[in-house]
């Protein structure tokens, strides 16, 4: 039995899987974000912690058979957090998450300084990645940065706690912007930039490494034997595509969470910052990917939820689905840039905004606008990918997007691909990270790292297309800097 713990921005969530395959339960334990002022998102590692505890309490409660026959506990997590530790491994403050937009500055300072930055670390400096929120802390606490003795990444934080080792894997090292990419360690050059050195960072491992047993603490916490191994894990989006099988050159899956992103594996490191793709570390050895993400996906189906009193986000999803085609082509345009955009802008003060709002407007008109503004974000990723060199016409979709038939007809047509879903495809980074334990044990990757069967196949539809062409290029013009 493998124990798979993904410790998302909204959620944390546990996943308990056969060596069959067979995901034999889950539970989840959600989690706030505190914006204390426009532009920051924060969160104290120490909630990570223990909503890990709770999720694994329930499902030892639930599923004790199969909790008590637990071998290996692989991690996932949101990237990018920074998470600061002082000597004595105390937090030094709350941990500013991948979506704080507040080192936007600092991210033109690095590049000015080391023009060859972008292709170093894959990506252009973005205010979501951990390096320039060091370097906006050097500036802004200084007493602060003096202290800081580590960096950890949000689900490293984690397994400290269930291992007392201090380690991190290479695709959410990847998302520091101090990995040298292409050589697989930390970059001297750009740790600098910060005015850290390799000393602060943690420890280097593959994703299916193991990071050592559990800690006698964790063992007492958890009710798991200290035999349990724990694996290195990986990054929520290089996590997901070991889930969902997406472990080979070509291969690839779309996943709609609080965030949008489209991942596609590559054989060797293709950096592209020019349209502000992301080439990173694969979560298995000798393989990289490239990425295109858009900051708010789910969570603007979630915010028009709010927005619109509605009960649930079915209940959006059913507004919008009423519509007939002509109301939908009148429906107002939406831009989904709640907070900032990564690819293909690099934007972090644009927001969102509804445009060609009318007396006719209803809340149907509003949420199927937010469907549609969603989809056509990820048309401009998969639009960025594409001009990386990379030919894409089928995605598996993940997250818990992937519930939404609605939805993914929505995407094949808009994004004219074929869309895949996948028995448990919802369980996105848990499945791949319980299977990184499941290696980290010395299975082998054939073993493990196979595709789910296909639940259903979503194509282009003609008349959608025709609809939705002349309200993409709106969608693209509305765009200014």
């Amino acid at each position: 039995m493998f124990l798979g713990l993904d410790i998302g921005t909204s959620e944390v969530k546990a996943l308990l899987l056969n060596d069959a395959h067979k995901i034999i339960g889950t539970a989840g334990v959600a989690l706030d974000v505190s914006r204390p002022q426009p532009g920051y998102s924060e969160q104290q590692p120490i909630d990570w912690w223990l909503a890990a505890q709770a999720a694994l309490s329930q499902l030892r409660d639930s599923y004790r058979q199969a909790y008590d026959q637990v071998r290996a506990i692989g991690l996932s997590g949101q990237m990018h957090g920074a998470v600061l530790l002082d000597a004595s491994g105390r937090v030094l403050r709350p941990a500013m998450l991948w979506n704080d937009t507040r080192a936007s500055v600092e991210c033109i300072e690095m590049m000015t300084e080391m023009p060859s930055l972008a292709r170093v670390a894959g990506s252009l400096a973005m205010p979501g990645f951990t390096a320039p929120k060091l370097r906006w802390l050097a500036q802004q606490e200084p007493e602060l940065f003096s202290r800081i003795a580590k960096v950890m990444c949000p689900k490293d934080f984690v397994a400290l706690q269930l291992t007392g080792d201090c380690a991190t894997d290479m695709s959410d090292a990847s998302g520091t912007m101090w990995l040298d990419v292409a050589k697989r360690d930390w970059s001297d050059a750009a740790l600098a930039l910060t005015g850290l050195s390799s000393q602060h960072m943690p420890r280097l491992l593959e994703g299916s490494q193991s990071r050592g047993h559990l800690s006698a603490v964790a063992v007492d916490l958890l009710a798991l034997p200290a035999s349990v191994l724990v694996a290195a894990g990986a990054g929520d989006n290089a996590a997901s595509a070991v889930g969902i099988g997406a472990v080979q050159p070509g291969q690839g899956f779309l996943s709609l969470g609080t965030s949008g992103v489209l991942f596609v594996v590559t054989p060797s490191y293709r950096p592209n910052p020019d349209s502000a793709t992301h080439a990173f570390c694969h979560a298995l050895s000798g393989r990289w990917h490239q990425m295109s993400v858009m900051l708010s996906a789910a969570s603007c189906l979630q915010w028009a939820t709010r927005l619109l009193g509605a009960a649930s986000v079915g209940q959006l999803e059913a507004l919008a689905a009423s519509l007939g085609e002509n109301q939908r082509a009148a429906a107002p345009i939406f831009l989904p840039y709640l907070s900032g955009e990564r690819t293909p802008h690099n934007n972090a003060t644009v927001r969102g905004s509804f445009h060609g709002l009318s007396h006719d407007t209803g809340p149907a008109e509003l949420a199927y606008a937010v469907f549609e503004g969603v989809s056509f974000g990820l048309c401009d990723g998969l639009a960025a990918l594409q001009s990386a060199g990379n030919e894409i016409k089928r995605l598996s979709l993940v997250g818990g997007g992937a519930r939404s038939a609605f939805w993914a007809q929505h995407l094949a047509s808009s994004m004219s691909i074929s869309i895949v879903t996948h028995g448990g495809a919802e369980a996105g980074g848990a499945l791949g990270a319980a299977r990184l334990g499941w290696l980290a044990l010395g299975a082998s990757e054939q073993d493990v790292c196979i595709t789910p069967s296909v639940t259903q196949v979503f194509t282009p539809d003609a008349s959608e297309q025709a609809l939705l062409a002349p309200r993409f290029q709106r969608f693209k013009a509305l765009y200014h800097p």
